[in-house]
Order: structure tokens, then C-alpha cells, then sequence
């Protein structure tokens, strides 16, 4: 597992060329440090959709992901870029992109599949600072 701390996520932020967004959403649960940083970042708003296809040991719980709760805002016309903090599959990110079909949108992962990747080198788990082991 790669020990990874919010400083070196700052620093790694603070050199990547990100573009420029209107609004953050985060994909909850795992996503919602990692988009906060990201927002926090670009100094702009941040929401939250809340898809579920894993359990806490990382195995499939559903077919799909399922979407549990959606943004809170109008988001036509706005710049988004949708956080997650890994994504290896797509599934939830795909998800998450077919709730937002039509719409202006970016992805970001800390690890994995995305069109910005934070740590592209990374290809074992991650122990991130925000979670409990």
C-alpha cells in the first residue's frame, strides 16, 4: 500500500495544469475529501453526488453503481469537473458522467482512468490520509 500525505496532494495540485471550472462535484463517499481539496484549490463551489457499487472491502455490492443522491443545483451551462479519488473500472465514474450527459464536464482522479490524473504512477493501493485503516 502507497502512504500517501495531504502534503504531497497539495503539492501535486498546486503543479498540475487543471482547467478552469464553474464548479467541483464529488463523487461520494470516496471522492469527497479529494474533490474538497480540489474546489478548496480552484477556489470554487463544490457538490456532491453519491453513487455506491463497492463495499468496504472493495467488492462489487451492485451490478452497476447506484445512484443514491444527485447535485443540488442547476448545472446547465456551468464548467464542471467530476472527483474521484480512484477510478480502475470507470463504472462509477461512467455513472456519474451519464447523470451529467449534455452538460460541460472534466474528470479527475487521484489514481486510475480520467482525463486529469493525479498520481498516474500509482498503480497499487492507496493509503490516503483522510481514511481510517
Amino acid at each position: 500500500m502507497v502512504p500517501l500525505s495531504f502534503i504531497e496532494i497539495s503539492e501535486r495540485l498546486k503543479n498540475m495544469d487543471l482547467p478552469e471550472v464553474d464548479l467541483v462535484i464529488g463523487i461520494g463517499s470516496g471522492g469527497i475529501v479529494p474533490a474538497s481539496l480540489v474546489a478548496f484549490h480552484l477556489k470554487t463551489e463544490l457538490q456532491v453526488v453519491v453513487l455506491n457499487y463497492r463495499d468496504e472491502n472493495n467488492n462489487p455490492r451492485y451490478d452497476k453503481p447506484v445512484i443514491l443522491k444527485k447535485p443540488e443545483m442547476e448545472l446547465e451551462g456551468k464548467k464542471i469537473l467530476l472527483v474521484d479519488d480512484v477510478s480502475v473500472s470507470g463504472k462509477t465514474m461512467n455513472a456519474a458522467l451519464e447523470q451529467l450527459k449534455g452538460l460541460d464536464v472534466k474528470t479527475l482522479a487521484m489514481k486510475g482512468k480520467a482525463d486529469y490524473i493525479l498520481f498516474p504512477e500509482i498503480k497499487d493501493c492507496v493509503k490516503w490520509p483522510w481514511k481510517v485503516y
